[in-house]
């Protein structure tokens, strides 16, 4: 890996643009590597200077200007991580467009609606498969008036190309863009829309980069880091953490071939910082406890006990408890279990970052105990997005961290957090209203997130809209009995149900790698047509459900499930590209099995 400890991070102020970000790296360390990619055609790993990133940059620039684009014209990026999408996105930067990333993976009609809600006039996307099956969408596209695939015919990459003409080679490395102002528009980030409409974000040049700046304050970023990049490019979680961040620092990015390809390409690129979600440590988890259940005894026992000196060690280091005889044995145990589990995630990673959603206290003491060092942070699309992480030397895993500098708080009599900084969005495109929802007449911007701040700490305690009322008036979230029924490996997902109910209820997507073994443990057969109906699964699960939900009050128990097996996708509707369950549309899809849920019972009101 290309390193130069002299690497000094771009400031806010000298950049005043994303653009500018860009072209200050590019000046600064034209020679240092800074993209890794897998070549499809070639099946080879591949790498990028700043000035080769620079000369691929300004082929799109040019393809843009002959397109007749203009400053502030809007284009869609419906790529997958690739180098490609700093190229394409880069170029209209400098250019002073505005860009709208897109999910690859998106219904059609949802990017229907994002292309014409948003004016887009060009889109770019992976693939020619990709053009066809937005072909069902076509009349609906008035606006659009070109889609450019990176792939040519005979589905080979156009725009990597080995040979660079002589005349982009000499081309001078200055910035190109015109003086656009840091308060400009720089991107429209269209959020999930669980119950509705999707609605966009509109983030300037100067909240992005705030908020950037502000992260790397918090948790330092080593220009000699490479990153494995595998969230989508498309959510403003990976947007800011792996890749302006790493651009603002100097460090590497490595692209992912795919979230399967994750183990192999781990042990490949050898990361040191992973910016990542609570389901790639839940799905991690899984496998190392189920092949733990074939272990011998002395194995688990060597394996738990890793663990618990693990999670001691750290505390201690971070002088939450003082110095144990226990802490003579972990560099035996670090050589004997946590560096072999550490190997297949690379070996060097030095840093996870998670968030997204919760990381639950059992799988974040299970990592750390291994050694590996997992900072939560907190955030939302409007605020582009980070509110706040935790410090490597204040880490305290169970919070979602401090809040960034510069950011100011306010917390309301319902416990809702309210924040007023640079990095809050200019409002939603075209819906003053739901801009004016959250964004109060003196600036304050509404979370919908209850929390608690204890000892400079922040903690989600729920949210403020999403809430069942049941027919006796009691109110429950549901969104943290969720969370701790699939705390389970056993439940993939979960939804809970009882608005204007007599008690709460919920449909589980069972992980069908496990649940067999699980229910042959109990003697319930697993063959057969309607075996997921089998009272007595449905009675053994519930059970289960009932443990992980002893804290919660009597009134919030599930008293009923319904068992699937087939889960909640992108693909079939009942999940948002950032994969946050369509309550709406999940419960309108299984209303029969719902009524079964509360047949015979009279409601009371």
């Amino acid at each position: 890996m290309n390193t130069n400890k002299n690497v000094e991070p771009v400031t806010p102020g000298s950049a005043r643009t994303l653009s500018g970000l860009f072209f200050k790296r590019v000046n600064a360390t034209p020679d240092k590597t800074a993209y890794h990619y897998y070549d499809n055609y070639n099946k080879q790993w591949k790498s990028l200077s700043w000035s080769d990133t620079y000369i691929e940059m300004l082929k799109w620039r040019s393809f843009f200007l002959n397109m007749g684009l203009k400053p502030h014209d809007n284009i869609a990026i419906m790529l997958k991580n690739s180098p490609e999408w700093v190229f394409s996105e880069q170029a209209a930067l400098s250019i002073g467009m505005v860009v709208v990333p897109l999910y690859p993976n998106d219904r059609a009609e949802n990017v229907a609606y994002i292309l014409e809600d948003a004016d887009i006039k060009l889109m770019i996307v992976d693939t020619n498969k990709q053009i066809e099956e937005l072909s069902s969408i076509d009349e609906q596209l008035k606006k659009l008036y070109a889609i450019v695939s990176l792939e040519d015919i005979h589905n080979k990459p156009l725009l990597l190309s080995e040979d660079t003409p002589e005349t982009l080679k000499r081309y001078p490395l200055i910035h190109l863009t015109f003086d656009q102002d840091p308060d400009n528009l720089a991107t429209i980030v269209y959020t999930s829309g669980t119950t509705g409409k999707p609605k966009g974000v509109m983030l300037s040049h100067r909240n992005i980069l705030f908020d950037t700046w502000a992260s790397i304050s918090v948790v330092p970023c080593q220009s000699n880091d490479k990153f494995l990049s595998f969230l989508p490019l498309s959510h403003m979680f990976e947007r800011t953490a792996g890749y302006y961040i790493p651009m603002m620092a100097g460090a590497e990015v490595a692209y992912a071939r795919s979230v399967d390809a994750l183990p192999v390409d781990l042990q490949t690129i050898k990361p040191t910082v992973l910016v990542t979600v609570p389901r790639i440590f839940e799905r991690i988890y899984m496998k190392i406890t189920q092949k733990l259940k074939n272990s011998s005894p002395l194995a688990t026992k060597l394996f738990n006990l890793t663990v618990k000196i693990g999670w001691n060690r750290f505390l201690y280091l971070q002088n939450k408890k003082s110095w144990f005889p226990g802490l003579l044995l972990w560099p035996i145990l670090n050589k004997l279990v946590a560096e072999k589990v550490m190997a297949k995630l690379g070996g060097r990673l030095r840093l996870a970052i998670s968030g997204g959603a919760p990381l639950s206290n059992e799988i974040a003491q299970f990592f750390i105990g291994l050694g590996l060092t997992i900072t939560q942070g907190y955030g939302m699309t409007e605020a582009g997005p980070v509110i706040s992480t935790n410090k490597l030397d204040d880490n305290d895993p169970f919070s979602v961290g401090q809040i960034l500098p510069g950011i100011k708080t306010r917390i309301e009599k319902n416990g809702e957090l309210l924040i007023k900084a640079p990095n809050v969005m200019q409002g939603y495109w075209n819906n003053a209203k739901a801009s004016s929802e959250i964004i109060n007449s003196d600036g304050w911007l509404h979370t919908g997130d209850k929390v608690q701040i204890k000892n400079g700490h922040l903690y989600i305690t729920g949210r403020v809209k999403e809430i069942l009322v049941l027919s006796n008036g009691e109110k429950v979230p549901p969104a943290d009995l969720e969370m701790a029924i699939c705390s389970d490996p056993i439940f993939e997902q979960a939804i809970v149900i009882g608005e204007a109910k007599p008690y709460l209820s919920a449909i589980v997507v069972l992980n069908e790698e496990i649940w067999h073994d699980v229910a042959n443990e109990a003697h319930i057969e697993t063959r057969g047509k309607n075996v997921l109906q089998n009272k007595k699964l449905c009675h053994l699960m519930t059970q289960k459900i009932s443990a992980l939900l002893s804290s919660f009050p009597g009134y919030e128990q599930i008293r009923r499930v319904k068992l699937i097996i087939k889960p909640w996708t992108i693909s079939n509707g009942m999940l948002t590209p950032t994969m946050k369950l369509k309550r709406n549309q999940i419960i309108a899809n299984y209303k029969k099995d719902i009524d079964n849920l509360y047949a015979g019972h009279i409601q009371s009101f």
